[in-house]
């Protein structure tokens, strides 16, 4: 029995997906009502156009996080990482010095850490003076946790920040929310904030690079823009959702793979990689033609119709789609001769293997 949609249900649909095509007949639907679909030619990393079959057919709408959301998503969620700094120590002077450091962000995204005086991290950046300001660049690296049991070496987001760092006084504006975010992040903050040997310092971005992923996304983003930008809504609940959904749906996984994303060869893996308030990915391992030796891997966008503000409302878009996926399995058709099973799940290719 079909699901009652209560959520508005965005007018975007697909009958191509980089080169993907729909029968003209499957299942069951026929290749008149498949004709009245949108076809949405996506390459791959994002770049997207969209025609119409229909002429009344609308195309697609945005379906993924920007750049800038999923840097600042990266800095949000991560609470440590890796301060590179100039060495000033002998026999590696101006060698790039990493250091392990706990973080949080201020209002506008700025990392800050609570740092002792004598650290050869502080060292480094107190008494390095190359710069024309007086002031040397570091770079934090925060990369996001092996989110799941299902991610695979490089296969996670992370971010570089590029800046200087300057102590922040104590009568600053700011204080008491960073000292309060300190405290609910780190246990030991409390024992050493108030000690003379340790202060807290604020890194000013001038530099912003996010990798996506292995083979997926990097880009660079202006400061601004990573200063504008929000987190994800469900950045902190992401890993548990996506284990939750590789562990469980495997079977809705492949149905989707192969009813919704047009994957007509036999399937050798597939999982779901992210998920966010705008949709989830999935990457599809598959069999390239008659080559039983031959695997091929591509990364597709599966949009949500409406962005989700809860856990819960992306558990219930992830299960309609699921839901539609079987309809389409199973030759099941709407009332509406307009609106087909799976015609109105917004979908595009973000990735593919280029290995030939």
């Amino acid at each position: 029995m079909r699901w009652l949609f209560t959520a508005a249900l965005a007018l975007v649909s697909i009958s191509t997906v980089q080169g993907f095509s729909i029968p003209t007949s499957q299942n069951g639907i026929s290749a008149a009502s498949r004709s009245k679909l949108s076809a949405v030619m996506v390459a791959p990393n994002g770049s997207s156009s969209a025609t119409s079959i229909d002429d009344g057919a609308p195309s697609i709408t945005n379906i993924r996080l920007n750049v800038n959301e999923k840097a600042r998503t990266v800095a949000s969620v991560c609470t440590s990482g890796t301060l590179c700094t100039t060495s000033i120590s002998d026999g590696i002077g101006g060698a790039p010095f990493g250091s392990f450091v706990d973080y949080v962000l201020d209002d506008d995204g700025n990392p800050v850490f609570l740092m002792n005086e004598m650290s050869m991290h502080t060292i480094n950046i107190r008494e390095n003076s190359d710069a024309p300001d007086g002031k040397s660049m570091v770079t934090l690296f925060a990369q996001l946790g092996q989110q799941n049991a299902f991610s695979e070496g490089q296969d996670v987001s992370r971010c570089s920040i590029t800046g200087t760092v300057d102590m922040i006084p104590a009568d600053d504006p700011e204080m008491d929310a960073i000292r309060m975010r300190y405290s609910i992040n780190h246990a030991y903050a409390d024992q050493v904030m108030d000690s003379p040997k340790f202060a807290f310092y604020r890194l000013k971005p001038a530099k912003i690079y996010f990798v996506g992923g292995f083979g997926v996304l990097a880009k660079w983003v202006e400061p601004e823009d990573y200063k504008n930008a929000s987190p994800d809504i469900l950045a902190e609940e992401a890993s548990e959702i996506v284990s939750r959904l590789n562990r469980d749906h495997s079977d809705d996984l492949s149905l989707t793979a192969k009813h919704l994303l047009g994957v007509e060869s036999e399937i050798e893996k597939i999982r779901v990689t992210n998920v966010d308030r705008l949709g989830m990915d999935i990457r599809v391992t598959s069999q390239k033609g008659a080559r039983r030796n031959k695997l091929i891997t591509d990364e597709f966008r599966v949009g949500f119709r409406i962005p989700v503000i809860s856990v819960e409302d992306a558990k219930s878009e992830v299960l309609k789609v699921f839901q539609e996926a079987w309809e389409v399995g199973n030759g099941y058709t709407w009332d509406s001769d307009d609106e087909l099973p799976g015609s109105t799940v917004p979908i595009m290719k973000i990735a593919e293997d280029g290995l030939e």
